[in-house]
C-alpha cells in the first residue's frame, strides 16, 4: 500500500491515457510528471498499472477490480468495451513504475518505508524526479535517509544534459563508497562523452575500489574469526576426550548433532507451550539442555564402551565409528532424514553495518562471543576446580592418582561427559548458522581432529591458536582461489606443519611428554 501525503492534484483522464498507452519513453515521461503532483487516485492508478490491472481503448482507460471495470478518475463502475486492450508493460516501464511507487513513499511517516524508497530510487535514477527528491530532502529529519536521498539526487544529476551538474554528481557519488554506486558510475562511464566528466567518474570509481578493498579485507578477517570460533567450539570437547584422555572418538560429530537437535526440540517446546513474546529466549534455555543431552550420551558411551578400550586407540576408533552410525540412524528414525529448521531469535537477526560492503551478522557475532565464554569456562574448570585437578592428575599419572584416593573410573566418566557436553554446545551454536540434519557432525569431525593435533595434544591454548589460524587462513585463501582450492591448501599446510613439528604448536613438557 502506498502511503502518501502529497498536495492534491487530481489524476486526469489525459494523464491516465498517456501513462497507459503509447511509446514507452512517452509513457514514462507522463508517469514521472504525474508523480510530481500525485494524489491518492494517482497512487492507486500506478499500483493498478504495476499489478497489470488496467485496460484501455482509443479514448478511455479502465481499472479492473474483481472482474469489474472502473474509471480511474471518478472511481465509478463502467461497462468494459469489447475492444478494450490490456496494458503491456515492458521491463523499462516496470522499472519506472517501481521507481514511481518508491517516489510516492518518500512522504511516509515510517522511517523504514522512506529508507526503502530512497534505495529503490537510487537504482532507477531520473532527472525528472528531482523536484520530488528535493522536496523530500527538505522535509527529511533522519540523517541516514537524508544521506541516501542526497545520493539519489547526485545519481539523478549524473544523466543531466548540463556538463557541470554531471561533473559535480560524479564527484559526490565517489564519496559514497558503495558497490551500487560503482555500478552506476560504470554504467554512466560507457555513455559519457565529455573527457573531464569521464576523468571524474574514473577517479570516483578508483576511490570506491580502494574503500571496497578494505571492506573485503575486514569481511575476510571476520569470516575467518567466525569460522575459527566454530572450529574452536567443535574442537574444545575433542581436546578433552582426545587431547587429555587419548580416546579417538569418531562419534564426536554425532554428539554435536545431538546438541543441535536438542536446540530444535527446545524451539518446538517454546513455540507450542510459551507465548510468542517469549520465543526469543528458547536459545538461552537450549544451551543447558544441549549440554546435558550430549553429556548424558557421552557418559553412557564411556561407561558402556570406552572404559573397556583405554590404551587401545584403534579399537576406540572402530567402536566409536560404529556408534556414530547408530546415532545417525537413531536421529533419522526420530526426526526423519531431512534437515529440520531452527530459527534465529529476533535479537540474533540482522547485522552490524560498518561499511557499505561490510555487514557483520549478529548470529556470527554471538557465536564468537559464545565460543570465548565456553573457552573461559572450560579453562577455569580445568585449571581452577577440584574436578579439573583430578582430571589433570588422572591424565598425567593414573596409578599415582589412584594411590592418592582418586576414583579414576568416575573421573574418566566426568571428563568424557564434559567433553561430550561441550560438543553439544557446539551443536547448539551451529544450529544458528547452518542446517540441522543427521549428517551435521560429519562436516566438522575431521577439521576438529586437525585443530587438536595441530595445536598440540592436551594443550587448550594450542587448540585456540590452531582454530583461529586455520579459520583465517582458510578464508583468505578462499577469497583468492575459491573454496575447494582453499580446503586443499589448508590440508597441505597442516601436513607439512605436522611433518616439521609433530608435537603441534605447543608441545607437552615434562614427564607426561616422555611417557
Amino acid at each position: 500500500m502506498l502511503l502518501v501525503a502529497l498536495p492534491g492534484h487530481a489524476l486526469t483522464r489525459e494523464e491516465a491515457k498517456a501513462i497507459a498507452s503509447g511509446e514507452s519513453e512517452a509513457r514514462i515521461a507522463a508517469l514521472n510528471q504525474a508523480v510530481l503532483t500525485a494524489d491518492e487516485k494517482t497512487a492507486a492508478f500506478i499500483q493498478a498499472m504495476a499489478d497489470d490491472a488496467v485496460k484501455f481503448t482509443a479514448d478511455k482507460v479502465f481499472v479492473i477490480k474483481d472482474d469489474k471495470a472502473y474509471d480511474p478518475v471518478s472511481g465509478v463502475e463502467q461497462k468494459l468495451p469489447d475492444d478494450a486492450e490490456d496494458v503491456v508493460n515492458n521491463n523499462m516501464m516496470r522499472g519506472a513504475l517501481d521507481a514511481a511507487q518508491a517516489a510516492l513513499k518518500l512522504t511516509s511517516k515510517d522511517d523504514a518505508v522512506r529508507a526503502e524508497a530512497a534505495r529503490a530510487l537510487f537504482k532507477e535514477p531520473d532527472e525528472s524526479r528531482l523536484p520530488m527528491v528535493e522536496k523530500a530532502l527538505a522535509a527529511e529529519g533522519n540523517p541516514k535517509i537524508k544521506a541516501q536521498l542526497e545520493l539519489v539526487r547526485a545519481a539523478s544529476l549524473l544523466t543531466s544534459t548540463d556538463k557541470g551538474k554531471r561533473l559535480a554528481a560524479a564527484k559526490d557519488l565517489g564519496e559514497s563508497r558503495s558497490p551500487d554506486t560503482k555500478l552506476l558510475l560504470n554504467q554512466r562511464l560507457a555513455d559519457e562523452t565529455e573527457a573531464e566528466v569521464k576523468a571524474a567518474i574514473v577517479a570516483s570509481i578508483a576511490s570506491i575500489d580502494g574503500s571496497l578493498v578494505w571492506g573485503d579485507r575486514i569481511n575476510a578477517i571476520f569470516s575467518g574469526i567466525s569460522l575459527g570460533s566454530v572450529l574452536l567450539l567443535a574442537a574444545l570437547g575433542l581436546a578433552i576426550t582426545y587431547g587429555l584422555m587419548g580416546v579417538i572418538n569418531m562419534a564426536h560429530g554425532e554428539l554435536m548433532m545431538i546438541g543441535a537437535y536438542a536446540t530444535y526440540v527446545m524451539q518446538g517446546i517454546f513455540q507450542r507451550y510459551f507465548p510468542e513474546s517469549a520465543f526469543g529466549w528458547y536459545l538461552v534455555a537450549a544451551i543447558p539442555v544441549a549440554f546435558m543431552a550430549s553429556a548424558l550420551v557421552g557418559a553412557v558411551l564411556e561407561r558402556g564402551v570406552i572404559r573397556f578400550l583405554y590404551g587401545r586407540p584403534l579399537e576406540t576408533l572402530l567402536a566409536t565409528w560404529g556408534i556414530s552410525l547408530m546415532l545417525q540412524q537413531l536421529v533419522r528414525s526420530l526426526f526423519g532424514a531431512q534437515n529440520v529448521g531452527v530459527e534465529n531469535p529476533s535479537w540474533m537477526s540482522g547485522g552490524l553495518t560498518l561499511l557499505s560492503n561490510v555487514v557483520l551478522p549478529w548470529n556470527r557475532i554471538c557465536i564468537i562471543i559464545f565460543a570465548g565464554l565456553v573457552l573461559l569456562a572450560m579453562g577455569w574448570l580445568i585449571g581452577r576446580t577440584r574436578l579439573g585437578l583430578f582430571v589433570r592428575g588422572v591424565t598425567q599419572n593414573r596409578p599415582i592418582a589412584s594411590c592418592m584416593g582418586v576414583n579414576t573410573a568416575r573421573i574418566d566418566t566426568y571428563a568424557f561427559a564434559l567433553g561430550s557436553g561441550i560438543a553439544g554446545l557446539a551443536g547448539c551454536a551451529l544450529s544458528q548458522i547452518g542446517n540441522v540434519g543427521p549428517d551435521l557432525g560429519q562436516s566438522y569431525i575431521v577439521d576438529s581432529f586437525m585443530v587438536v593435533v595441530m595445536g598440540g595434544v592436551g594443550q587448550l591454548a594450542g587448540t585456540v591458536y590452531a582454530a583461529m589460524g586455520l579459520g583465517i587462513l582458510n578464508k583468505f585463501i578462499e577469497g583468492w582461489a575459491g573454496a575447494v582450492l582453499a580446503k586443499i591448501a589448508v590440508l597441505v599446510f597442516i601436513i607439512i606443519f605436522i611433518q616439521k613439528r609433530p608435537q603441534g604448536i605447543f608441545a607437552m613438557k615434562g614427564r607426561s611428554a616422555e611417557a
